[in-house]
């Protein structure tokens, strides 16, 4: 890997860790101010929310500025979200700007990887990203867990400084002023990220004319034959994965008794097998071959719906572990290829802006779908059931149009697959 690679790395770990830790907290928040159920499993869809609504501005943010800035900026945001929780701002809304501080740095993260390395080790590359994504997610949710607990929330609260009255009571509000901290590492590394050789694009003075060009970006990356079903996977993957963090913690509560705490682990655990898979599918899968991962799409689904049978932790672990393998063995190729696709049609930040759009999209429906069941009084373990039907039956249209394609575009995915076969090298 080139230079700066590592520095990427950092960079990327540091923020995703704060931001799966502070999901832990603003759902512990939300459960101390005596909240409903579904205003913590609406947290998803908000922090979705500024993805879709600013999609069309920036990717090419990205594509204009140097990503390392983009990057220092976006944590600058969320450091700002995590201050308006801890000044009564209420979480939902608190979170939605954190979600627009991470609507911009994904852009310039997964960019920034096409303009850095030839597209033979971006299967590679994405197997490095994701895997260490979700090992912050697991030591996230972990240690969200625990700055939330009883052994450390009471040493953070008892941290007081002098003459000064900052306002914070309670577990959460300590855990989210500690997190702080973790978005400023962060920060400190995204000052050291490395400027590509790739020439800025310019950024349009006019809203219109990029919501134009972006809508134009969508429509063609949904209009090649490649591009849409790689697109299509990671969309539904993501949406699944966006909104499992809080079904665990969910199921957790119903099926086991669990407290936050004690469930934040098990989220860790989900992520613990997509790492394994991610892993697994960077060292076997070839770019050419991304395709042939979507059958375990609808195991995911099918999967989803098995958890609610179970009531053991000693069963629960392995299975959760397994659940979250086939997803990361999903997701590291059809990512490489999704970018590979997007980069040979599109600026890298264009592409990846579409991308997030579709993909964070699928997790505000879905989080609306969950959450509006939770709202209703829809069990639990009803509404799991529920959703994993509906990943299953997703996964199996696109499946079947993928086939399509093989059968009536023959030759136009045999020449986008040769010009995948002849970039490996």
């Amino acid at each position: 890997m080139k230079k700066g690679f590592s520095t990427i790395m950092s960079a990327q770990f540091f923020s995703s860790l704060a931001d799966n830790a502070l999901f832990v907290a603003a759902v512990e928040l939300i459960r101390v101010a005596g909240g409903a159920d579904w205003q913590a499993a609406a947290l998803v869809p908000m922090f979705a929310l500024f993805y879709v609504v600013l999609a069309p501005f920036v990717g090419a943010f990205a594509d204009a500025v140097p990503k390392g800035q983009v990057m220092f900026y976006s944590n600058l945001i969320k450091i700002a979200g995590c201050l308006m929780m801890l000044f009564g701002t209420h979480p939902l809304l608190s979170y939605a700007v954190v979600g627009l501080g991470a609507a911009a740095y994904s852009p310039a993260k997964y960019g920034i990887l096409t303009e850095l390395l030839p597209p033979s080790q971006l299967v590679k590359a994405n197997g490095w990203i994701e895997g260490l994504t979700i090992t912050s997610i697991i030591l996230g949710v972990l240690l969200g867990g625990q700055l939330v607990g009883p052994v450390i929330a009471p040493q953070l609260l008892g941290f007081d400084l002098p003459m000064i009255d900052t306002g914070i009571d309670t577990p959460p509000e300590a855990a989210i002023a500690s997190l702080i901290l973790v978005y400023v590492i962060a920060a400190i590394f995204n000052l050291y990220i490395p400027r590509t050789e790739a020439p800025l694009q310019p950024l349009s003075r006019s809203p219109l004319g990029l919501v134009r060009d972006f809508a134009r970006c969508n429509a063609r990356l949904w209009g090649d034959k490649l591009g849409q079903i790689s697109l299509a996977t990671t969309t539904l993957f993501w949406g699944v994965a966006g909104n499992l963090r809080y079904i665990v913690l969910a199921w957790a509560a119903a099926a086991l008794g669990y407290t936050t705490t004690q469930a934040s682990s098990l989220t860790g655990v989900v992520a613990i097998g997509t790492a394994v898979g991610a892993v697994l599918a960077s060292m076997r899968m070839r770019l050419d071959h991304a395709t042939g991962v979507i059958p375990l799409g609808i195991a995911m689904g099918v999967l989803v719906v098995g958890m609610n049978f179970i009531g053991n932790v000693w069963v629960a672990v392995p299975f959760l572990i397994i659940l979250g393998g086939i997803g990361g063995y999903i997701v590291v190729p059809m990512n490489a290829l999704l970018q590979h696709r997007g980069h040979n049609l599109m600026g890298a930040g264009r592409s990846i802006a579409v991308q997030n759009f579709n993909e964070q999209a699928c997790i505000l429906g879905l989080g609306a779908f969950y959450t509006g069941m939770t709202r209703l009084g829809v069990s639990n373990f009803a509404a799991i059931t529920t959703f994993g039907l509906v990943v299953a039956a997703i996964m199996e249209m696109i499946r079947r149009w993928h086939a399509s394609n093989l059968v009536h575009h023959k030759d136009e995915v045999e020449r986008l697959l040769a010009i995948a076969r002849s970039d490996r090298h």
